[in-house]
């Protein structure tokens, strides 16, 4: 039998596997039908995505992160998957800081004391920063860069900050609480399909300023669509706040960044060479589903989850913080 981990980072909900502890590999073909697998599920709970923990090569690194999306695709990065896989490898190996090999990136993960009771709340850093039309990519756009600039073709209101963390995002500070509803519905929606912008896709972030070092964010996620919280999101989403409005943001202190599914913090460091944030949050771990190691690919799930009782202790905990 091998488990099927349920976690969550900011109720952005995933299934997260330890190919390792398997006795017959799996190649990323299998693992991607697995996670659409997953969340196609009319009887297992909702999932963004599968978080799949493998060994590493890396000297430095004492595990591997991959992240495949709800319907197949491969994500470079993923922040809230990060928090929860770098939560699992803490507790493997005993270890509270330490390297995760991702796609791109041997990243830093700080394991913290819990915030509350029952909320683990885990470190993680987020890189390379990188705005060349190459690394996101963008075409069809006359800039070497996007910051803080009008761009008729998607919102007659509004400026945009495009970055890659390493993977691609979308950025704009609203004002109307309704453009955080189907104006970003219909602009991630139309940047996520076959358009002469973003051929690859891109995940799209609307925030609200609500005073210093404190936003809101929501994010239309590529390869997902709307989502409780994004972690690269709202990680890319505080450096362009920290770029955009310097007066608002004092870089020594953690910023907070609230979202649909609750609230994390976060650290920008903003020096042009060496560009990073580091993404502050919890790493719940609602239940593990037992399963049969032939069965993952071949057979039905059942939802036989067996539930921790973390998600009453966060749900406690996003109580007291609510605005």
């Amino acid at each position: 039998m091998t488990k099927l981990h349920y976690v969550h980072g900011s109720e952005n909900h995933f299934f997260l596997l330890d190919v390792d502890e398997l006795k017959d590999s799996l190649d990323d073909y299998q693992l991607s039908y697995l996670a659409k697998k997953l969340a196609q599920s009319d009887v297992l709970p909702y999932s963004d995505g599968l978080l799949v923990v493998d060994h590493s090569d890396h000297d430095e690194c004492i595990g591997q992160m991959k992240v495949f999306n709800s319907n197949g695709s491969v994500a470079s990065m993923c922040g809230n998957g990060l928090r929860c896989v770098g939560r699992y490898l803490s507790e493997k190996f005993n270890q509270t800081d330490f390297k995760v090999q991702t796609m791109q990136a041997d990243l830093n993960v700080h394991v913290f004391d819990d915030i509350a009771k029952g909320v683990s709340w885990v470190g993680v850093q987020i890189a390379p920063v990188k705005f060349a039309p190459a690394d996101l990519p963008y075409t069809n756009l006359d800039f070497d860069q996007i910051i803080n600039e009008e761009i008729p073709e998607f919102s007659d209101h509004l400026k945009f900050t495009s970055m890659a963390v390493p993977n691609p995002h979308l950025i704009s500070f609203v004002e109307d609480d309704n453009d955080l509803e189907e104006p970003l519905f219909n602009l991630g929606t139309y940047l996520n399909q076959p358009n002469d912008y973003y051929p690859d896709g891109v995940n799209v972030n609307f925030a609200k300023i609500l005073g210093t070092n404190k936003i809101f964010v929501r994010t239309f996620e590529r390869g997902v669509g709307f989502t409780n919280a994004c972690g690269t999101g709202m990680s890319a989403t505080s450096m362009a706040f920290a770029m955009n409005y310097p007066e608002l943001v004092d870089v020594n202190e953690p910023i907070d960044v609230f979202n649909p599914g609750g609230k994390v913090q976060t650290k920008v460091h903003t020096e042009p060479d060496n560009r990073w944030i580091q993404l502050m949050g919890n790493a719940t771990f609602v239940g593990y589903i037992e399963v049969d190691e032939v069965d993952l690919l071949s057979e039905p799930i059942e939802n036989k989850l067996v539930e921790s009782g973390e998600e009453a202790d966060y749900l406690a905990f996003i109580d007291t913080i609510k605005q």
